[in-house]
């Protein structure tokens, strides 16, 4: 029988003790192995129909966890951060649920929420505090701007462009910024895919369908620097897969993968613009 990747991940369902990945108490961000959230993330690149039970399923976890104010609940305990937010509007975005009021809730959350350089940022601070700080965390801005361009929202306003720019000042900066201290080092610039954390090639795609961006030298550079990652035939090559994906075909370590390439292939795409 021919195993496929979403027979694999629907293996994993059950694995945090709950269905659709979550934990019998109701947390959908437990990463043991992968958490309801990044199941839909994936889902979403395995073009896994919208109506598939178990999609359904999980994006009905993730749909109860917003409140009435836009911030999602990702655990019964515990704080709400601007990252769940993000992660969720995302996971949400990507799988065909921009339209449900709830989803909007969140998008208008963060919109209204944005740290003074337009990004966004979680105010908990692991390493302590310092200037390096005062910078929204440029990992918790790509992924909000990944769902509002899933969204269709926002981008012909102009009303993104801080956050946009915040990005692209951090390909001059490189060092690690934000509480969270993300930045552009070695492991930044390898191939890593599905999209689910801060790495060169999710931070061109998501800026690709930023007019700011996509004008700016900067952008350029860093389109420039993914560019050279393709092989002799032009297929993008799968450096950095994530460790409890990477028994997936579409991101198998030092091969080319064809759902990577689709998703070169829409940069150069909104390039032409």
């Amino acid at each position: 029988m021919n195993v496929t990747d979403l027979d694999k991940l629907l293996s994993t369902r059950h694995d945090n003790g709950a269905d659709y990945w979550a934990t019998p108490d109701g947390k959908i961000g437990i990463e043991k192995p992968i958490s309801t959230l990044t199941a839909l993330l994936v889902m979403s690149e395995l073009t896994v129909e919208k109506s598939h039970e178990a999609l359904q399923g999980a994006a009905g976890l993730v749909l109860q966890s917003i409140k009435e104010d836009g911030r999602v609940r990702i655990a019964p305990k515990g704080s709400i951060y601007p990252c769940h937010m993000a992660l969720a509007a995302t996971a949400l975005c990507r799988n065909g649920f921009a339209i449900d009021n709830r989803v909007k809730s969140i998008m208008a959350y963060l919109l209204k929420n944005r740290y003074k350089d337009g990004g966004w940022r979680c105010n908990k601070f692991s390493y302590g505090r310092g200037p390096e700080t005062d910078f929204s965390n440029p990992g918790v801005t790509l992924m909000a701007l990944d769902a509002f361009r899933c969204a269709d929202m926002y981008e012909e306003s102009g009303d993104l462009d801080p956050g946009v720019e915040t990005l692209l000042q951090h390909w001059r900066i490189r060092t690690p910024i934000g509480p969270c201290h993300y930045g552009m080092g070695k492991l930044f610039m390898q191939v890593e895919y599905p999209f689910l954390r801060y790495n060169l090639f999710y931070y061109v795609y998501v800026l690709s369908f930023y007019s700011k961006a996509r004008k700016d030298e900067r952008f350029k550079e860093a389109f420039k620097r993914l560019s050279n990652k393709l092989d002799i035939n032009g297929r993008l090559i799968v450096e950095r897969p994530n460790r409890k994906l990477e028994k997936l075909d579409i991101c198998r370590k030092g091969e080319p993968s064809e759902a990577a390439t689709e998703r070169y292939l829409e940069i150069v795409k909104n390039m032409e613009q």
